[in-house]
């Protein structure tokens, strides 16, 4: 029986961090604390949450120095972007309690005289939140913030990968004086937190990872009644117009798919490219992708690390094998990568054209660095592939012509479409997929509303 999670570097494969697993007394405490506690907190008004959510953020900045070097050991991403993860962390937890007031207020409706009618969220109750790897402090604190200012408990179960992350929550919460039980990290296998789902003992799960994974907790939940919110990755298109500002556009993409070694949710995975600017196209965004420096993610010269795991990166391999086999030309020649080795988990960025819909690579999620370029002759054309996907999370659209950007972005079947960005999450704007991609948003005012239940009233004069 399995007794501790155990977090392997990818770095060189040493043991960050080895913790027990929760026993079942132990689960059983936290969710009768957390109960309590959050009977007595969703009566505290919203402005001593607020500032009780604030001195949380605080805390966590605070440790923003043990933080970068720890999650570098832990994930692989370079330490020159570890304060970007917490700036990421900052904006979005800041954005969602400055605006809970306006998410949460009544809505009052028109009513005859002697009438009174209205709309009032109420929390839900107790959230579990399951979180991934890749981007470890943003993906939880979208729903840890926003759960706590509308009134509810939480529950964390950070990836095994992370687990150190689930404990820095923990501690920041603590640090600010947080009641009691109302945060509570819990380390638990898979098959823990699937028990804690189908027996009913939380009251929503919000969980982000693989669709397979998702797959599991909604079929866990569904016999017991309890919400999802479901993230579950993408493969991301961007459409590149003929009118585009090709250099800005290229040095954008190349960050939107190789940061963080591809292994972000949103990373852009395949490029549409009107065929008069292909050629000009590739070229620019192939000179940037040899720019990378693949490496030791602890010096700060380095710019791209190790995938997760050498079982991801050798994934990442066959599809660009598979594809090479098929017909496909790799750009990228990896002798001047000297850490890509075909046994590691040091994957060096690749640019694949010559490519179709037939292979792997333009249709499953890689996660890894990794892009595809195909050249269209319309936007029309440009359109129907973006959309050949069973993915639908984010996908962009670079053209001058903001107005065209609108209306090719109104046919693009994915949660978020950008004209002149990508890979960006703005928290004032609801997170949701399409398709397989997920159920539920977070962030924003939509975001409130999946974190609360609505009760209606109707006050009649006598």
């Amino acid at each position: 029986m399995q007794e501790t999670i155990v977090c392997h570097s990818p770095i060189d494969g040493h043991v960050v961090a080895e913790r027990p697993i929760a026993s079942e007394a132990a689960i059983e405490l936290a969710l009768q604390n957390a109960r309590s506690a959050q009977e007595i907190w969703k009566s505290v008004s919203l402005a001593e949450r607020a500032t009780m959510c604030s001195a949380i953020v605080d805390a966590m900045l605070a440790m923003r120095d043990d933080i970068v070097p720890e999650l570098t050991q832990q994930m692989g991403r370079p330490v020159r972007y570890g304060l970007g993860e917490l700036r990421g962390f900052e904006e979005r937890a800041r954005h969602m309690i400055e605006s809970a007031d306006v998410s949460l207020a009544p809505r009052v409706i028109e009513s005859p005289d002697g009438l009174q009618r209205s709309i009032e969220r109420t929390p839900i109750g107790l959230l579990f939140v399951i979180a991934p790897w890749n981007y470890p402090y943003l993906t939880a604190v979208n729903s840890v913030i926003p759960a706590l200012m509308a009134g509810n408990a939480v529950i964390l179960k950070h990836a095994p990968q992370t687990i150190l992350v689930g404990e820095r929550f923990q501690k920041a919460c603590d640090d600010a004086g947080l009641p009691q039980g109302l945060f509570t990290n819990l380390v638990l296998t898979h098959e823990q937190a699937d028990q804690l789902i189908s027996d009913g003992a939380v009251d929503r799960v919000h969980f982000t990872g693989s669709v397979a994974s998702g797959r599991v907790v909604e079929e866990a939940a569904g016999g017991a009644l309890v919400g999802v919110g479901l993230e579950l990755g993408g493969k991301d298109p961007a459409y590149v117009r003929a009118d585009a500002d090709l250099p800005f556009t290229a040095e954008q993409l190349v960050d939107g798919a190789y940061f963080n070694s591809g292994q972000s949710c949103c990373a852009v995975e395949r490029i549409y490219v009107d065929e008069s600017v292909f050629h000009e196209f590739v070229e620019r965004f192939t000179a940037l992708t040899n720019q990378y420096v693949l490496g030791d993610p602890m010096h700060p010269d380095t710019t791209l690390g190790p995938m997760i795991s050498a079982t991801a990166a050798h994934y990442v391999r066959r599809q660009i094998a598979d594809a090479v086999a098929s017909g496909a030309e790799a750009l990228i020649d990896l002798s001047a990568f000297s850490a890509d080795t075909l046994d590691s988990s040091f994957m060096a960025p690749q640019v694949l054209i010559s490519v179709n819909h037939s292979m792997s690579v333009m249709r499953d999620e890689s996660f890894g660095p990794v892009v595809g370029i195909m050249s269209v002759k319309s936007d029309q054309e440009a359109i129907e592939l973006m959309n050949d996907s069973d993915f639908g999370l984010t996908a962009s659209i670079w053209t001058k012509d903001t107005t065209t950007g609108k209306h090719i972005a109104n046919q693009v079947q994915a949660g978020t479409v950008f004209v002149n960005r990508c890979d960006y999450l703005d928290p004032a704007l609801a997170w949701a997929g399409v398709k397989n991609s997920g159920r539920g948003a977070t962030l924003s005012e939509i975001g409130y509303q999946h974190l609360t239940q609505p009760k209606s009233f109707y006050l009649r004069s006598t």
